[in-house]
């Protein structure tokens, strides 16, 4: 189990001014390596630019070539994609993220997968979730993004969970905010994999209880209502979710009101779970991720239960 800075076999630091990548290494077709070049690379220069605030962060060394499947409005603000990637050495941990590579885009986007990693192994399938906002991957995605384009993408990050067999059994809090639901989607994916896992073969990594708090501005803006919804339904005694509303001016489903609460995720809610067992992640704007971060180490949490993701 792991979160933060622990090392892991297989990824690699990359510094921004300085990437390498082998083309031997690659599992791209040669129309896609060619747009992949280190000229295009290394274009990317905005200060708040995915490759410069993750340039410390672990990354795998495989770039792999991945084709567009699938498309939907997720809410207003977010697209989702889904990407078939059919190396078999492309893998990933729940919570982590991908370097997005786009033919004809010199910056490369960064954005969290959403989906669990059974769903890669089942379907060579991942899904992602995507904000519109100016950046040129985000308005690629939102504007020109279409079924079969080809892309190229590249696991990295240190915000996962990831448990073995043998691992003592933890509860989840996860704590999410706007679009940083992503990550922590993932993370609840995969936990409900390892509790179907259990009930079928009564063995494996035995997991606690897992608490959802997500907020966002207004219910058309929290992402993924009803696959949340449907975990909640099928593990009623494992999972349950408190979702925040901050924003709200339109009258709330009948069927969501009972998860709904208006006004943001208070601290006494996320102390009522604090618990020698229970791992927290957190994923949101900065300040969110600060002061939840802050407020449960001044409640003694140790660092290293305390998992956390920043998106700008």
């Amino acid at each position: 189990m792991a979160c933060a800075a622990v090392m892991i076999p297989g990824l690699l630091r990359c510094s921004v001014g300085a990437i390498r990548i082998e083309a031997a290494s690659l599992r791209l077709t040669l129309s896609t390596l060619r747009h992949l070049t280190l000229t295009s690379i290394m274009k990317s220069k905005r200060k708040t630019d995915h490759l410069e605030r993750t340039a410390s962060v672990l990354r795998r060394e495989i770039v792999s070539a991945a084709k567009v499947c699938g498309a939907a409005s997720e809410s207003p603000s977010v697209k989702s994609l889904r990407l078939l990637v059919a190396d078999q050495d492309f893998s990933f941990k729940a919570g982590q993220w991908v370097d997005f590579f786009i033919p004809g885009v010199s910056v490369v986007g960064g954005f969290s997968i959403c989906s669990s990693p059974r769903l890669l192994e089942q379907e060579r399938v991942i899904e992602l979730a995507v904000k519109y906002t100016n950046h040129p991957p985000a308005l690629w995605v939102h504007n020109t993004c279409t079924l079969d384009c080809e892309v190229a993408v590249r696991v990295g990050g240190e915000f996962f969970f990831d448990p073995q067999p043998a691992d003592a059994s933890r509860n989840l809090v996860l704590i999410a905010g706007g679009v940083g639901i992503n990550p922590l989607l993932s993370i609840l994916r995969h936990a409900a994999d390892l509790l179907r896992e259990q009930a079928n073969k009564r063995n494996g990594y035995e997991i606690g209880t897992i608490k959802l708090f997500y907020s966002a501005k207004n219910t058309s803006e929290l992402l993924f209502k009803k696959n949340i919804l449907d975990l909640v339904n099928e593990f009623p005694e494992k999972i349950a979710c408190s979702l925040h509303v901050t924003k709200q001016t339109t009258q709330i489903n009948a069927e969501l009101k009972p998860y709904i609460t208006e006004g943001r995720i208070t601290e006494k809610e996320i102390k009522d779970h604090i618990s020698k067992e229970t791992l927290f992640y957190i994923c949101g704007p900065p300040p969110m991720t600060d002061f939840f971060s802050k407020q449960l180490e001044n409640n003694h949490v140790p660092k290293e239960h305390i998992c956390f993701e920043k998106w700008w």
